[in-house]
């Protein structure tokens, strides 16, 4: 059964705790929201009703023990150079059930030097979170697509990026802490700084 996450709560990517336990080497991060529906009404019907279609965009940052920037995978960049993290693609809507964007992690195939993966989403085209509802981040064994843990973003505001988490090796073993922070940002790159500082 997989895990509810807080701000603050981490959980471990360990399968089951024991000293031989090589713990999940294959994962995905999944992203989902929904568009906030228009107010109905004849000034609804008039200009479109619905909703209107909310492009966010899911990416992770690289980091080694030193803080230091690897690399970033985004939408600009499908796939990290040691083949070990895949971005499955841009959704540009927000529409439909499940995961709207993921981001496939080999852990045991990343560049030795990685210590920490930053996980982000940003609003490229400045659409605010007051515009999204139902957002979520979760965490997935890929092995037997089984879901480890699931952060809800309940949080609405101007703010156009949020840090959603991050996994982080420590003694040889990863684990996933759940952290929600906010940011005036509308693209990976300008976040970078601020998703260093949570490590």
């Amino acid at each position: 059964m997989a895990v509810s996450l807080s701000k603050g709560q981490t959980v471990s990517l360990t399968k089951g705790g024991g000293a031989s336990d090589p713990g999940l080497t294959k994962l995905h991060f999944g992203l989902g929201w929904d568009p906030v529906p228009k107010k109905k009404g004849f000034l609804g019907g008039l200009f479109g009703g619905g909703s209107e279609e909310i492009d966010l965009d899911a990416s992770v940052i690289v980091f080694d023990d030193a803080r230091q920037m690897i690399e970033m995978v985004w939408f600009r960049k499908l796939r990290s150079d040691d083949g070990a993290i895949q971005h499955t693609g841009d959704n540009l809507t927000g529409e439909g059930e499940g995961d709207d964007e993921s981001i496939k992690v080999d852990l045991g195939a990343l560049n030795p030097a990685a210590s920490a993966l930053v996980f982000l989403v940003n609003s490229f085209r400045g659409q605010t979170f007051d515009e999204v509802e139902n957002a979520f981040c979760r965490v997935v064994d890929d092995s037997n697509d089984t879901e480890i843990a699931r952060f809800t973003l309940a949080e609405k505001g101007g703010h156009t990026g949020v840090i959603l988490g991050i996994a982080s090796k420590s003694g040889g073993t990863w684990s996933f802490k759940a952290v929600g922070e906010p940011s005036s940002s509308r693209s990976a790159p300008d976040m970078a700084a601020a998703a260093a500082k949570w490590l």
